[in-house]
């Protein structure tokens, strides 16, 4: 085991084990994702599938800070712009720095694959949730079965992984 892989293993274990630390959501996000991305390396699994799953989790994580934003009646010029540009400024540029994007051998289309399946992924993911809200507007505001705001986006990245996992 490389000892980047033993680096990041050590902080994952650190950061659950701290638990007033994880409340903050950036820097562990950032850490698990870069920590996911290493181990799915270290399980043979192509960057474009990782990636997929990358994008989801960062709209996710968008979509919930600008939601828990709306709650707390904070408003600002551009939130949604500022918080979308910083929240894949603080996956990407990371990855970058440590030289897991942005590898020649690594592309997909001529774009880097880990890059390729993070765009990919959020859009499948923007789009899962525009889907769930057109079903649930079908039905009267209601969902068709229980967890279908999540099962939808799941099942969507999913179909992306499997569909990505056939060209690779």
């Amino acid at each position: 085991m490389s000892k980047k892989n033993l680096f990041l293993i050590g902080l994952l274990i650190s950061f659950l084990t701290l638990p007033g630390l994880s409340r903050a959501i950036c820097p562990v996000c950032t850490i698990f994702v870069g920590a996911g991305v290493g181990l799915c390396r270290y399980l043979g699994i192509d960057d474009l599938i990782s990636g997929v799953w990358i994008g989801g989790l960062i709209v996710s994580i968008i979509v919930w800070v600008i939601d828990w934003l709306n709650k707390k009646g904070i408003h600002f010029k551009f939130r949604k712009i500022i918080i979308s540009t910083l929240f894949y400024l603080i996956t990407i540029l990371p990855l970058y720095y440590f030289g897991i994007i942005g590898h020649p051998l690594n592309k997909f289309l001529g774009i880097d694959k880990l890059l390729f399946g993070i765009i990919s992924g959020s859009l499948v993911f923007i789009f899962s949730v525009w889907f769930n809200n057109f079903l649930k507007n079908k039905n009267q505001g209601k969902s068709f079965f229980p967890l279908q705001k999540v099962a939808i986006p799941i099942l969507f990245l999913f179909i992306l992984s499997l569909i990505f996992y056939s060209i690779c």
